[in-house]
């Protein structure tokens, strides 16, 4: 290793849809946190691993940062919150734009209190004029001392180097916190469950995605007949209405037979061999609301405190 090595903890925060989930994927070359259109899709903190000749950095992609609802809007919250006063920098990521909504001055508020070095992120900017970005810099610079601002485009990948190398500028030197094959510290089965609430995400009606959970009841491996190994994977995916079930399922199972086979080519991907992977639905009424179901399901309101 060499003398100037650097590893520190980066932590993601932004109001929800704003493309951390994107933007972490791409710079570890994989995907591990789930995306899509709709807002608060990440619930956990997830910790990824970035690691180069000139240093490591492990990712921490926390919850969007929105008005809480329920006891799981709340334990997304804290989780967000939390994290900024414990890496070592924070990433907030912006849309590309000269107006600053109340969503985006309270993280400002919450990034005022604290001594971490802030970058500012402003994402997408393939969706805009390149003379355009200078103005959406200098709306931002007004409103906090940044560490530095990178204008990217998750999606595509621009300028994405020169974010991690700003990154690096204001970590610790010290050695590796994980082996250079690590990539994440999320077990495989919750990495499972979450590749399959994002296609239940993508596939539902707007009104069914917050309120699901994915569990999974079982995960084997087994050999078959020729030798190749394959995952025998079941899964439940948790909803709050018998109504919302019906959705779910769709007419003659069809809805979760397209979540299914949406879902079996990514795990298949990540676990590197063949899925039979099948799916339940069962209700639990309100679970978002119970402390219980909360902790169940993976969310531990201790670990938002």
């Amino acid at each position: 290793m060499k003398d100037n090595y650097r590893s520190g903890f980066v932590t993601l925060i932004g109001r929800p849809n704003v493309g951390k989930s994107t933007l972490m994927n791409h710079l570890i070359g994989q995907k591990i946190a789930i995306t899509s259109n709709k807002p608060q899709t990440t619930r956990n903190r997830i910790q990824t691993v970035y690691t180069s000749d000139e240093g490591q950095i492990v990712f921490v992609d926390t919850p969007g940062i929105h008005k809480a609802k329920n006891k799981l809007g709340d334990y997304m919250v804290k989780v967000a919150q939390n994290t900024i006063n414990e890496v070592d920098v924070a990433l907030w990521l912006v849309e590309p734009t000269t107006f600053i909504g109340a969503g985006e001055r309270h993280i400002i508020d919450q990034l005022k209190k604290t001594k971490t070095p802030v970058i500012l992120v402003i994402n997408k900017i393939d969706t805009v004029k390149k003379e355009e970005i200078l103005l959406f810099i200098d709306a931002y610079r007004k409103e906090l001392d940044f560490a530095e601002i990178v204008p990217v485009s998750a999606l595509k990948g621009d300028n994405t180097e020169e974010l991690v190398r700003c990154i690096m500028k204001y970590l610790p030197y010290g050695p590796a916190f994980y082996d250079e094959d690590t990539i994440t510290d999320q077990p495989e089965r919750q990495i499972v469950a979450e590749l399959i609430r994002e296609k239940a995400l993508r596939c539902l009606e707007e009104e069914v995605p917050h309120g699901i959970a994915v569990t999974i009841e079982r995960m084997k491996y087994r050999k078959a007949a020729d030798r190749s190994r394959i995952a025998d994977i079941e899964a439940t995916i948790i909803c709050e209405r018998e109504s919302h079930k019906g959705i779910i399922i769709g007419k003659q199972g069809a809805m979760l037979k397209r979540i299914g086979s949406k879902a079996r080519p990514e795990i298949e991907n990540l676990l590197e061999c063949r899925v039979n992977l099948q799916l339940w639905v069962k209700v639990r009424k309100d679970w978002r609301d119970s402390d219980l179901y909360m902790k169940n399901f993976g969310y531990d309101p201790k670990d938002s405190k």
